[in-house]
Order: C-alpha cells, then structure tokens, then sequence
C-alpha cells in the first residue's frame, strides 16, 4: 500500500528530531514508500467548497539541521490525498477550528488523521469531562464565587486556562497562598473563557503519566517527573522522562474511554494521568512517542501508521 500523505504543521525546519512525535511519523511513513507532503495552516484554502494547499513534497532523514528536504510549491488537491495528518501544534484558538472545518470538507474522502469535527468537539481539558468518576474534582467556571468555594472546599488547588498547552498558565495555589486574588485577576484580564480548577493531586511530585492510544487501545506510557520546586510535569519545562508500567487503574481508564476513541476517529491520542486521575485527552497534536520508544525500545509510529493502513484497508 504506497499512499499520498499530506502533513499539516508547523515548519518542519525548525523542530527537535529527537523528540517530536511528526518527524518520527514521516520517517515511517516514508519507509513504508508513501509520499509525504509538507503545509503550513496559513497554506490551507477553501475554493468554492475545493480544499487546497500551497505544499511541498517533504523527504526526511534524521540528521539534524539536515532533517529535512522540501521541493518547489505545488498546488495541492487536498481531496486526492489519501491521509491527511493535522499535526500543528495548539494553541486550540479560531485558527485552529478553522481549520478542523475547512479540512471537514474532504473528511469523508480522505483519512484525516485525527478526524477534524472529532478534534473541534474535544478540546483536551473539557473532553476529559465527559468520562464521570475518571477525572479529579475540577470547576470549569469563571464565576469567582465557584472558584472561591471550590478552594475552600478542596484547600490546594490547581488552575489553569481552558484553552492552554504544553503547561503555560498553570499554577499551583495552596491554601494559604497571597496571590489566590490577584491570579484570578490576571485570569480574568488574559481570557475570555472559563477558568479550569482541579483539587491539587500532591501525587504529581511522583510523576504526571503520558498514555499513547492509538484506535483507543494503550501501547505506552512514559513517566513524567516534575523538576524540584515545580508543580508542572511537562519536560519542556524540565521534568525527567521515566521508564514506566500501566497500573490496573490506568488500564481501567484506557478501558473507559477507548471505544469513544476508536469510534470517532481519533487514532492517535495521548492521555495524561497523576495518580488514579486523568487529568486531560490530548488530541489535538499529541507527543511522547520518541520518549516512550527510547525508554521501552518499541516502535509506536510503526503501530500509529498500522492504524492508518487498517481503516483504508
């Protein structure tokens, strides 16, 4: 099966080869004989109901700063791809559902891997919610009244923006903590949307666990593990990749949520989960492959890209 695959994004130049999750994706794919193609959203255009894109054919090898070789622009009918992965990364803003509708139109023609209407309805901390029991307790409210309440309820207390990423904006506030006022303040002046507030899993200091599903089933999982002095678990900011096992309460969680997964489209999800909580379903652009491959010596991009080939097969 030697397939057209065109790879949303954002410029493949300027990435880190030795743990993004895209770049590992193209170099299966394109051990597997498909032809790889390469656009930035700011290319993607919707023509009388034809979507297309200003795209590049990509080759890519791991070497770095040589990672990767771009053709000439070409035109590129969107509708005669075969699979489509939607790899940018959030934030998940209205650049981000424009997209999700403009590719919408050439979903049922093409694989686009996640599935555009499937992502646009699951934004990573609210798609969580719809799993009762699964989640710790979280307040997803800009009412301060709520807020306030939930703190004295629960005393320490995450928040976070509804909408963020990769971990900026999140703060740990403690029971006795000053600035509980001020920060609402600033939340309040940053953004339009609601407020999340989770009870502060003090579980987190052991490690935040990132899950790779993939059609809904676990084939992975890294150990995430916060830097001293840091509540935020996300190695970008320092925590330290661990070798890590699936607990029964995680397979549990897997169990739960998988056949949603599989069913609407979502072939290629990360989950996160501190203790026995999960705390978000990234489907947007997930991570953690290279990680996870390095520590456990598996393949997951070869398992992803089997996915892909069993549901246009």
């Amino acid at each position: 099966m030697r397939l057209a695959v065109a790879i949303q994004m954002d410029p493949v130049e300027t990435i880190d080869i030795d743990t993004d999750s895209t770049f590992v994706l193209a170099l299966e794919a394109q051990a597997r004989g498909h032809r790889l193609y390469h656009y930035l959203t700011r290319h993607l255009s919707l023509i009388d109901g034809r979507v297309v894109a200003q795209a590049r054919r990509l080759t890519v090898r791991r070497a770095a700063g040589r990672h990767a070789r771009l053709g000439p622009y070409e035109t590129l009918d969107l509708a005669k791809m075969n699979v489509i992965l939607m790899r940018q990364d959030p934030p998940f803003d209205m650049a981000y559902i424009a997209a999700t509708h403009v590719l919408e139109h050439v979903s049922g023609t093409v694989l686009v891997v996640n599935d555009p209407a499937s992502v646009r309805n699951a934004p990573e901390k609210l798609f969580a919610t719809h799993f009762p029991g699964l989640m710790p307790p979280t307040l997803v409210s800009s009412d301060r009244q709520a807020i306030v309440a939930f703190r004295k309820q629960h005393r320490d207390i995450i928040l976070k923006p509804l909408f963020g990423h990769g971990g900026a904006g999140v703060f740990c506030v403690k029971e006795d903590d000053e600035n509980f006022n001020a920060l609402l303040e600033t939340f309040t002046a940053l953004y339009r949307e609601p407020i999340v507030v989770q009870r502060y899993l003090p579980e987190v200091r052991k490690g935040d666990k990132r899950i790779v599903l993939v059609d809904g089933e676990p084939l992975g999982a890294v150990l995430r593990v916060p830097a001293a002095g840091e509540a935020r678990a996300n190695l970008h900011v320092g925590a330290k990749a661990a070798k890590t096992k699936l607990t029964r309460r995680e397979r549990e969680i897997c169990a739960a949520i998988g056949p949603t997964l599989e069913k609407q489209g979502l072939v290629f999800v990360g989950i996160d989960v501190i203790g026995d909580y999960l705390t978000e379903i990234n489907v947007t652009s997930p991570t953690g492959i290279q990680e996870i491959n390095r520590l456990d010596g598996t393949a997951l991009e070869a398992r992803v890209w089997d996915a892909i080939e069993r549901r246009l097969s």
